[in-house]
């Protein structure tokens, strides 16, 4: 048993792909997973379960198409890998502002060129730093008008399904995830 931290993509923004977080749970356990919370309303949810991560972002792509009718895509990480990537924090020294600090999980590592694509994007003081299947990006001026923050909300353009939280709810995620 695991504990997992399931990230939707892409729910509750504006009046599109509403899905109530309690009708959420209720899917979540319904399908066997344990101990399920959410956090907010942006999809972010911990777990208990055996299925492996691939397979339970796979089992929930499934379940919400079925259930609500729309395609939401799903990343998971599990408590350790979550709690790698606070430990790694690569722009920690500089990322004064949690809210302003995002970490985009994508569901494979991006293309070098991709990263550099990216990194071309950011306008001092902004900075981006990939490992492994994590983009860490400083927006120091906010995220509303950056122009690598519209670049990382794109999948299209990074290739991989992404989605991105701020460093807040990082830690928040890490700490529900110790809980269970």
């Amino acid at each position: 048993m695991m504990r997992e931290v399931v990230l939707l993509r892409g729910i509750n923004l504006g009046a599109r792909n509403r899905i109530a977080m309690a009708e959420l749970r209720e899917l979540l356990s319904g399908a066997g997973s344990r101990d399920v919370r959410t956090y907010l309303q942006s999809g972010n949810v911990v777990l208990t379960s055996d299925a492996g991560a691939d397979r339970l972002a796979r089992d929930c792509e499934r379940l919400l198409s079925e259930r609500f009718g729309f395609e939401v895509p799903v990343v998971v990480r599990d408590r350790d890998q979550l709690a790698e990537v606070v430990r790694l924090n690569p722009l920690g020294d500089i990322a004064t502002d949690p809210k302003r600090y995002q970490v985009s999980f994508l569901s494979a590592a991006p293309d070098a060129d991709v990263v550099r694509q990216l990194a071309a994007l950011a306008t001092e003081p902004e900075r981006i730093v990939a490992i492994g299947r994590e983009l860490y990006a400083w927006h120091p001026d906010g995220i509303a008008r950056s122009k690598l923050s519209a670049a990382l909300a794109s999948s299209r353009k990074l290739g991989v399904t992404a989605t991105a939280r701020n460093w807040t709810t990082v830690m928040k995620l890490l700490s529900l995830a110790d809980e269970g």
